[in-house]
């Protein structure tokens, strides 16, 4: 293994350490901390190999660009990551580019303008979270019936409270409704 293709916390494989994690790298060698202590080794002739996975994208045809984009979207859409753009087409065209406006009591206090678009973004947050929780209670294998059931009305009051602000959906299949989702 080349020292150009070590990096500082980098876990490697000696033949006679074993595993050790990378410390620090000079021009030809490389501290690497073993189970037995911290040793210099010359990556060149020792006989380390990477002890991490590894990818190599030499053989795939495809842009950089468009690999990265692909990447990017399906880390996003694992982790439920919503477009922004998305949810503001559910916003109903009225309230585009309005603004929530909270006045404090105390004159003296400067009001706090919150653009729609963000508040419905971090809305609909609140409402995808109630969605996946739900799903969540009704999937749990240590959860009894009626645990299931009590669990089911926070949620669905939860729902209820937040139906004030179904005026901004643009359909009414996005709405809350109290009776849950």
């Amino acid at each position: 293994m080349k020292v150009e293709a070590l990096h500082i916390g980098q876990k490697v494989r000696h033949p006679q350490y074993g595993i050790g994690v990378v410390k620090s790298i000079a021009e030809h060698s490389a501290e690497v901390r073993f189970d037995d202590g911290l040793r210099t080794v010359e990556p060149d002739s020792s006989g380390i190999t990477p002890a991490e996975p590894s990818a190599s994208l030499s053989g795939l045809e495809m842009p950089l660009d468009q690999l990265l984009r692909t990447t990017v979207e399906t880390v996003l859409d694992s982790l439920g990551y919503e477009n922004p753009n998305s949810v503001i087409d559910q916003l109903g065209v009225r309230w585009h580019r309005g603004k929530l406006v909270l006045h404090p009591a105390d004159p003296t206090l400067q009001p706090k303008e919150v653009p729609l678009e963000v508040f419905f973004h971090k809305l609909v947050g609140v409402r995808n979270q109630l969605r996946v929780f739900e799903q969540k209670i009704n999937s749990h294998a240590n959860l009894t019936d009626g645990e299931k059931v009590e669990l089911q009305q926070y949620i669905t009051r939860s729902y209820g409270s937040l139906t004030t602000f179904n005026l901004l959906f643009k359909s009414k299949e996005d709405q809350f409704s109290s009776k849950g989702e």
